[in-house]
């Protein structure tokens, strides 16, 4: 049964991911974010900072930016899903909350390695100072993989937090804000040591520091907290963003279906209705 519904929700995910290329909306959304990030590193690839070039620092720290805005991809669909009805008929069906959580986790997934491939592939060609060898990509690729790991969990708790999208403008101020304080677009060393243990509570900092350990020479950690790439912190702090996420997520995400019916559906339907007239 449950190799049936991941079997189910990997469909579900290919076709949710196929036809995200087949959408003017979402297509825009595949290019204009990571070439406006191509945009930003080539504008700062002639600034230095302690003797390396800005944007070969921050080159890196975007496509861990990226990876760990997956929260907000999830939590934006799962509260949209909800908002329109679609999680209740899921709930409705065996195993249908299984296969759809599986079936955004490949669409939002799929996604981002696509958003990731657009900002990465010219990235490389128009920025100079980076270090990319045959060690790079399996760097990068465990990173990025623990990195969505530790992301979707917490976006599926997101999503069940928060009734509409509407609500959703709630999330992206604090998030922006972490972004701020993670040492992506200016190394974090630079800032007060108070904010730089913040930052190093919640992942978008880890993230960030594992995409410029694959891509940025060795002596580029020179500007990094402790002088170093910090690997095993690394993993220790995004595998456990992982497993707490993976213990909240079902039971908030079942608390949050028990609680859905035909009126409450109806009712934000409503009340949607009401705004807009």
């Amino acid at each position: 049964m449950t190799t049936t519904a991941l079997r189910a929700g990997w469909d579900r995910g290919v076709v949710e991911l196929r036809q995200s290329f087949t959408n003017g909306a979402d297509l825009w959304g595949h290019f204009f974010w990571p070439l406006l990030m191509v945009g930003v590193t080539v504008f700062l690839r002639d600034r230095t900072f302690a003797g390396f070039q800005l944007g070969a620092l921050v080159l890196p720290s975007i496509l861990g930016m990226n990876a760990s805005m997956a929260m907000v991809s999830m939590s934006q669909q799962l509260t949209a899903d909800r908002e329109d009805g679609t999680l209740l008929r899921a709930r409705a069906t065996p195993n249908g909350l299984v296969v759809h959580l599986v079936g955004k986790i490949i669409s939002v997934s799929g996604g981002l390695v696509v958003d990731l491939a657009i900002f990465l592939v010219p990235a490389l060609l128009l920025v100079p100072g980076l270090a990319v060898d045959a060690a790079s990509w399996p760097t990068l690729a465990w990173v990025l993989a623990l990195g969505l790991a530790a992301a979707l969990p917490i976006g599926a708790v997101l999503g069940s937090v928060f009734t509409s999208t509407r609500s959703q403008g709630l999330l992206t101020l604090p998030i922006l804000g972490l972004i701020g304080i993670s040492g992506v677009f200016y190394p974090v060393t630079a800032l007060p040591e108070w904010v730089q243990g913040v930052a190093q509570v919640f992942p978008v900092y880890w993230m960030g520091l594992g995409t410029r350990s694959a891509l940025l020479p060795d002596s580029a950690a020179v500007v990094e907290i402790g002088e170093s790439w910090r690997h095993l912190e690394t993993v220790g702090v995004l595998s456990a963003w992982t497993v707490l996420g993976l213990l909240v997520a079902p039971i908030v995400l079942k608390r949050m279906a028990r609680r859905e019916s035909g009126s409450t559906v109806a009712g934000r339907r409503e009340k949607a209705l009401q705004r807009v007239g």
